[in-house]
């Protein structure tokens, strides 16, 4: 593993993958559904070209869940233990990578909050990350 390769898993390890570097941006989302589907008051996603991904073991208990209601919005979890893990967009061009889910730090700071309008009202401050009130253009 070279330091520009970084490994993941999920919680109760049926689960593992690997993602090299470069990151095409790393953000804090507040949207609603990032929150419900987290369990939190935001998700820390990071965004990768999907050929720097790689599933090591266990993809068979990964289970994806496309909203039907919504136009973008997925996630992809660990059928053993609940956790999130990568997924691509809808559109295929990106893997979303919860960062909570790599087995070190990422070794770089979320660029953005996105939905920052839409926090939980016990979300604190933005902590000096830029805001942004909805997605940016060119995110789907």
């Amino acid at each position: 593993m070279t330091d520009a390769t970084l490994t993941g898993s999920c919680l109760c390890g049926s689960v593992s993958y690997r993602v090299r570097k470069p990151f095409l941006r790393f953000a804090h989302c507040h949207c609603g559904r990032c929150r419900k589907a987290t369990g939190t008051g935001h998700a820390s996603n990071i965004y990768v070209d999907p050929s720097n991904f790689e599933w090591v073991s266990g993809r068979e208990f990964t289970k994806r869940y496309d909203l039907p209601t919504a136009q973008s919005f997925s996630t992809t979890f660990c059928t053993q233990c609940g956790t999130p893990l990568p997924h691509h967009t809808r559109s295929g061009r990106e893997m979303v990578i919860p960062a909570g889910s790599l087995d070190d730090p990422p070794g770089s700071l979320p660029q953005v909050r996105i939905f920052w309008d839409s926090r939980a009202p016990w979300e604190g401050s933005a902590d000096g990350v830029p805001t942004a009130s909805e997605l940016p253009n060119g995110w789907r």
